[in-house]
């Protein structure tokens, strides 16, 4: 389980992005077999990226991208393929919220022994959706398969045991989770939210 972390801009979304286009996916997002292209806007990234294999090949595998998973959804739609449908739930995935779509896809869709490349998986989903999330990653894991993550999420950060690497302006460093920029934000939110607050619109 690899989680990346930073602020807005810092080159989260661009890293796993690479890493998934390294790896066959889509740059929009969806399986090795999906080939929607709204419009080409990925980086070169990919092309100076080395992917290290261990000795067992990933079985399956996706690229799950919050902003173009919209994209994706329609394309599978489109296909008219009852054996696809059903790989995602059955039901279209626009007749479900944003949130239900993204976990039928992780229930449904993801299996044992793969690789999957979370770009902010956490933007359409509530707490309780997050936790769904981690619980399904969680039973993965422990049928062989791997994470890369981008993520925003304090509640994803948690993941046990999970190697975190924050991006920022100093380079990609592994930090523990309580020293996450947005944990340490989150935790001074809850703890004071007046303070917090009132220094945030001190000059009002």
């Amino acid at each position: 389980m690899t989680l990346l972390a930073g602020e807005n801009g810092s080159g989260k979304s661009t890293l796993v992005e690479a890493i998934a286009v390294a790896a066959g996916f889509n740059p929009e997002g969806g399986s090795r077999n999906v080939t929607v292209s709204t419009r080409p806007s990925h980086s070169v990234l990919h092309k100076h990226l080395r992917l290290v294999r261990g000795t067992h090949r990933p079985r399956t595998g996706y690229f799950l991208r919050a902003e173009s998973f919209f994209n994706v959804a329609t394309y599978i739609e489109d296909l008219h393929d009852p054996e696809i449908s059903a790989a995602y739930g059955g039901a279209p995935l626009h007749e479900r919220s944003h949130g239900e779509s993204f976990i039928a896809l992780v229930t449904n869709r993801f299996g044992p022994n793969g690789l999957y490349v979370l770009d902010e998986p956490e933007a359409a989903l509530s707490l309780r959706g997050n936790l769904a999330l981690m619980r399904r990653m969680h039973d993965l894991a422990a049928q062989g398969s791997q994470f890369i993550v981008s993520t925003h999420s304090p509640i994803l950060l948690g993941y046990p045991e999970a190697a975190i690497y924050v991006l920022s302006d100093d380079g990609i460093i592994e930090t523990p989770y309580e020293q996450t920029e947005v944990v340490e934000m989150t935790r001074s939110f809850l703890s004071d939210r007046g303070a917090f607050l009132h220094h945030l619109f001190e000059d009002d």
